[in-house]
């Protein structure tokens, strides 16, 4: 008789539930796994045949049939080690209450001597469940946090084979299986901390001297979720700025860091030192990354994704490939990358501030600076990969120069961190409140901008001019209302004023 077991398979980010069938039956000793498993999967016939001769238990001398439901859907992954050997400890009556796995979804990787390893994505497994009103989930007790976070789901957290059929025979209560997870975690926290004391390098805005103007931009740009495009000189402090403007961001709400593990636990970024994302990322690929590292690919998010409600910052973008700039594009502007395959679709969602920064030249100077040895050739091919439709996608252009020897040897102090992060977060909560929910201006649709981006006639005249003498776009007017509207919230002005937008306008590139 055939015994179904549920786990769990990912398309993309999104889950769906496996129905694992097991049927033993007499013929000639073979085992079986069909329905289109990957090599991980057809490998996990060998780690539960050693895992049952290791923990004591006689492998059926018979014919094994394993089948992953749907058949017609490509699966990948160790986590159905663990329901594949239960199937098969029912089948030989080692557990009795079968009725019992319709209750639960069953993830796990088995070790060879019974121990049951960490799996990825066992929130997204998680959210199913509760989608789909399943009482609860089986996982690897070391996934226990990441999956904790959703709740209205039973989550049962095991270390061992053993530990499983014992709750599934109704032997072990889950009380006693959190005892037995948090003596284990105990240990284990023990034994990292003996001589693993980390000292943290504190990065604040106070190290970066002079650069107001830059400064000034990175606050609006963290105020009103708008990316951001850093130009200067070598050694102007482009990604010094860049790596502390998480500094300045507000901590992450309980949706975001959900929305943030989800995509690091499909990934199989979490580790038991870090089994919840509750710092915004920080992602900065190098120059050299393709296409799909950036933007994802069928079976993996890429780093625009990766850096979800944090910050994907792009250093040295002229380095970076023409056609692999232009890829970024379509992300930047409607928010998710959709990766389009013969027989897949798979939908990933883009969520944070992008910072780019690039020297003006080659060289690496500003073309009136008398280092700059460039030919107006080489300048204008450099500065093609920076294509108007992608900057007509960055809301705030800040060119830096190279500081003077008084703004270096000045011992003025700069405005901290923590003073920035203030007026950021009061400027957030201005529009919490004026959109009721947790929404940026960045994100403003056209008619939002309509309702919340209004200007006088004074203001309208400076933005016609503004529209001939810059030769503005439609996207690039409505970004300039976007950012004026950002401004004047950190002012705590209820309207946009003229000196609003005459500084959203100062940060459009004038050529």
């Amino acid at each position: 008789m055939a015994i179904s077991v549920y786990s769990c398979g990912y398309l993309g980010i999104e889950s769906y539930i496996v129905e694992i069938e097991t049927d033993i039956s007499n013929g000639l000793p073979v085992f079986n796994i069909v329905g289109m498993g990957d090599l991980a999967i057809l490998e996990s016939k060998e780690r539960i045949r050693s895992c049952f001769k290791n923990i004591g238990l006689e492998f059926p001398i018979k014919r094994v049939l394993v089948n992953l439901s749907p058949a017609d859907v490509k699966k990948k992954g160790s986590s159905f080690d663990l329901g594949i050997f239960l199937g098969i400890l029912a089948n030989i009556g080692k557990i009795r209450n079968v009725d019992n796995f319709k209750n639960y979804l069953i993830l796990g990787e088995i070790s060879l001597n019974g121990e049951i390893k960490s799996v990825k994505g066992a929130i997204n497994a998680t959210i199913l469940a509760k989608e789909k009103e399943i009482r609860g989930i089986i996982i690897p007790y070391e996934n226990y946090d990441e999956a904790c976070l959703i709740s209205g789901v039973e989550i049962v957290p095991v270390s061992r084979i053993e530990e499983a059929v014992s709750f599934l025979n109704g032997k072990i209560g889950i009380d006693e299986l959190y005892k037995n997870m948090k003596e284990k975690m105990t240990l284990k926290n023990k034994e990292k901390s003996k001589n693993n004391r980390e000292e943290k390098n504190e990065i604040d805005f106070s190290d970066v001297k002079g650069q107001l103007l830059a400064k000034r931009a990175m606050e609006i740009a963290a105020a009103g979720g708008h990316n951001i495009f850093l130009m200067g000189d070598p050694g102007s402090g482009k990604s010094m700025l860049a790596k502390r403007f998480v500094t300045i961001l507000p901590e992450m709400s309980e949706k975001e860091i959900i929305e943030t593990t989800k995509i690091y636990s499909i990934s199989g970024m979490l580790s038991p030192d870090k089994p919840v994302i509750t710092e915004r990322p920080f992602r900065a690929p190098h120059h050299s990354a393709t296409q799909t590292a950036l933007v994802g690919g069928a079976i993996r998010a890429g780093e625009i994704t990766l850096a979800l409600n944090g910050v994907f910052f792009m250093d040295e973008l002229g380095e970076f490939g023409t056609r692999t700039l232009e890829t970024l594009r379509q992300p930047l502007e409607d928010g998710n990358v959709t990766i389009s395959r013969a027989n897949l679709i798979v939908n990933y969602p883009v969520n944070n501030i992008m910072i780019a920064a690039s020297n003006p030249t080659p060289g690496g100077f500003f073309q009136d600076d008398p280092q700059c040895r460039d030919s107006l050739r080489d300048i204008k091919n450099y500065q093609k990969k920076f294509s108007g439709p992608l900057l007509d996608r960055i809301d705030l252009y800040v060119e830096m120069r190279r500081l003077k020897k008084e703004e270096i040897f000045s011992e003025t102090e700069s405005e901290s961190s923590e003073i920035i992060r203030k007026r950021v977060i009061k400027a957030r909560e201005i529009q919490r409140k004026r959109f009721n929910e947790d929404f940026l201006n960045g994100k403003m649709n056209r008619k939002q901008i309509s309702e919340y981006c209004k200007i006088d006639e004074e203001a309208k005249k400076i933005l016609e001019r503004a529209i001939d003498e810059l030769k503005l776009s439609v996207r690039a007017y409505d970004k300039i209302l976007k950012v004026s509207r950002t401004i004047a919230d950190l002012e705590n002005s209820e309207n946009i004023e003229v000196v609003h937008l005459l500084e959203a306008l100062n940060y459009r590139k004038k050529y």
